[in-house]
């Protein structure tokens, strides 16, 4: 597995995948939940199924019987999944605001606190 610059986009596409693992995605659904057209949307595809972040598939359907032909579908690799987890806690981490300082108690001459 390569790796990977994460822009929001790519988070935001990461997280629709992570919503449910298990859920193969296809472009138009990711193009909803998103809100990305399909000439932002299918690059990022492409990216994260080169890192092997995502492997593509064509949907098992008989186009006849469908109405439609077969679409390409996506979904999370188990290494892909476990990369997408790790970053975006990584991630969530680094955005978390930093803990209030608190101040510090200075000692008076005489020994008593301030």
């Amino acid at each position: 597995m390569s790796e990977l610059r994460l822009t929001l986009a790519v988070v935001q596409v990461l997280r629709a995948f992570l919503d449910d693992v298990g859920q193969p995605r296809y472009g138009y659904d990711l193009m909803r939940q998103t809100g990305f057209p399909s000439g932002k949307l299918y690059p990022i595809l492409s990216r994260l199924h080169r890192a092997g972040w995502l492997v593509r598939e064509n949907e098992g359907v008989d186009p006849a019987a469908e109405g439609r032909p077969a679409r390409v579908v996506y979904r999370l690799s188990p290494d892909g999944a476990a990369a997408a987890r790790g970053e975006l806690a990584a991630l969530a981490e680094q955005l978390r605001p930093p803990e209030p300082v608190r101040p510090i108690r200075r000692l008076r001459p005489q020994g008593r606190s301030a």
